[in-house]
């Protein structure tokens, strides 16, 4: 399908840049005592939604391509559908579905897995290691993904099978994990295997946009070399950390080993196959490059590097291969927003800080690690600040403005994207009072850009990417779930709540344009894509989600 756009026949844009601010993990929430949206102080984006051209979207669920209305939607999904203005089938139904046809275990990549699980240097072959998230988020793994492949792995005669359980903490309840080991200790317990080495998620293994390969170190050292300290289980593991930090999520706790008889269980040794069963990428990519990358490798001392079979869920990163081998085929998501303007020469910014800097390349650009084309692209990295998010709810919002006001006042963007990290950050922490602070700062950056739009004669789009910080505690119903002593149970993961969405144009005209009545009832976030190539002053691409506006 050819690229080019054409010109839209009542609307040529704004003198100035269009301007697209993605609120991550701002939702529009049930306005009770843990949306810290609706308790923050926020007369800017208060203004904007009572705007004429305001309104909500769905950001979860199917709207993003996920299996049900009850999957939560997430900054990885919600950048793809803002980047393509189409809905794909994301990482978790596409995984279900290879299982459940059975091409997953039919392809290359396991058979291979297999053949070297049973053909390694071990007394009994080598042995098959499955390291992942254990969580029913569905946002980063999903256990029935593990559980099913335990099964056939067992079923294909693997005789060795270990798990190195990341804890989650995040997506799910924050102290959930033994619900989750107690689980896939049934089915190992059934197929013969054993958890060998875990720890959680922000501490052990899964860093991302490499913010902090230490995080990555840990979780070699626990996986490969058995080296964190030592327990005879998982169970008593998490029990002696908790115990040891009182009102640590399971997101926090520090690496363990299981060992048996002075000696680790399951280190991942050579002649093994070794599957990382996340299937976003974001958190996969780096901890992927430690087993692919050769002698290159240089982020950390990996000291002995086994020789194994390591495959990926899927494949994270398309346009630098990573991994080598995978299970599953990601969504081949073309025609993005980003490959249509730069077929039509229209210069491009995208800006975050670290934390959601993949988020505005490559999700925006439907999963490519490289730009489209280095003249008419430009991508801005405000580093991110390691210090403790509930302690620095601002994070780095005030430099990406100051950054971006710089760039716009330059003329030479026609259209910027800018994530601002904090709701969903902030939000994960479970800190409610630092979250509904993290909203306030982002509702004083988002004013700072409308007086620059003003100034300049552009247009600012406000959107989010899923909800987050306006569900700080768990509910029941419409309840808010409560301990023993009448305390709010704390909620770290995304919520299902609509996102909310608002132009505002210095110098749009009354009946210029509104927003359309056939469009807006079940409007998600592939619906902004279109809106913001119209407001470009181009028309709709054919294979795009309607515009949510209505011209003339």
């Amino acid at each position: 399908m050819s690229l080019s756009l054409a010109r839209h026949p009542r609307f040529a844009g704004r003198p100035g840049p269009l301007v697209l601010a993605v609120l991550d993990g701002v939702g529009l929430g049930a306005r009770d005592e843990g949306d810290a949206v609706w308790l923050a102080r926020t007369p800017t984006l208060d203004r904007l939604l009572a705007g004429d051209i305001a309104t909500r979207l769905r950001a979860h669920g199917r709207a993003v391509g996920l299996p049900s209305d009850a999957d939560m939607g997430n900054s990885e999904v919600g950048h793809n559908a803002l980047g393509c203005g189409r809905v794909y089938d994301q990482g978790a139904k596409l995984v279900a579905g290879a299982l459940a046809d059975g091409s997953l275990f039919a392809g290359p990549t396991w058979r291979a897995l297999i053949e070297r699980a049973g053909a390694g240097s071990g007394a009994l072959g080598g042995a098959l290691h499955f390291i992942g998230l254990l969580s029913d988020g569905n946002v980063h793994s999903h256990l029935a993904h593990l559980e099913a492949m335990l099964r056939e792995a067992a079923r294909s005669g693997v005789r060795r099978l270990f798990v190195h359980a990341l804890l989650d903490g995040r997506d799910v309840p924050p102290t959930s994990a033994l619900i989750y080991v107690d689980r896939i200790e049934r089915v190992l317990a059934e197929v013969g295997g054993r958890i060998a080495s875990g720890g959680g998620r922000m501490l052990v293994t899964m860093d991302r946009y490499e913010a902090d390969w230490s995080i990555v170190a840990r979780g070699w050292d626990a996986h490969v070399h058995g080296r964190a300290r030592r327990f005879p289980s998982a169970r008593q593991a998490i029990d002696t950390l908790r115990a040891e930090s009182p009102g640590l999520g399971d997101q926090f706790l520090p690496a363990f080993v299981i060992d048996e008889q002075g000696a680790p269980i399951g280190p991942i040794t050579d002649g093994d196959s070794v599957v990382l069963f996340n299937f976003r990428g974001d958190r996969a990519v780096e901890i992927s490059r430690a087993f692919d990358n050769g002698p290159e490798f240089a982020r950390f001392d990996r000291g002995r590097v086994p020789e194994v079979c390591f495959a990926g869920m899927m494949r994270y990163d398309g346009d630098f291969g990573i991994p080598r081998r995978f299970l599953v085929e990601p969504p081949a998501i073309d025609r993005t927003m980003g490959e249509y303007l730069v077929s039509a020469g229209v210069p491009q910014l995208a800006i975050s800080e670290t934390q959601k800097f993949g988020h505005v390349t490559y999700f925006w650009n439907g999963n490519r690690g490289g730009k489209l084309d280095d003249h008419l692209e430009t991508w801005i990295e405000i580093p991110s600040d390691p210090r403790p998010l509930e302690e620095r709810p601002w994070m780095k919002a005030a430099e990406i403005t100051d950054r971006l006001i710089d760039e716009l006042r330059t003329g030479r963007h026609r259209f910027a994207r800018v994530n601002y990290a904090n709701g969903d950050m902030v939000g994960h922490t479970g800190h409610r009072d630092a979250a509904i602070a993290a909203v306030e700062c982002i509702d004083l950056q988002v004013a700072r850009l409308v007086a620059e739009v003003e100034r300049i004669g552009g247009l600012l789009l406000v959107t989010a990417d899923h909800g987050n910080c306006d569900e700080m505690y768990e509910h029941a119903g419409s309840e808010v779930v409560r301990d023993a002593t009448g305390r709010p149970q704390v909620k770290t993961s995304h919520s299902l709540a609509p996102v909310p969405f608002a132009l505002f144009d210095p110098l749009g005209r009354a009946g210029e344009y509104t927003l359309d009545p056939a469009v807006i009832p079940s409007a998600g976030l592939a619906n902004v894509t279109a809106t913001a190539m119209n407001l470009l002053g181009f028309a709709r691409p054919d294979d795009e989600e309607p515009s949510l506006l209505r011209f003339g």
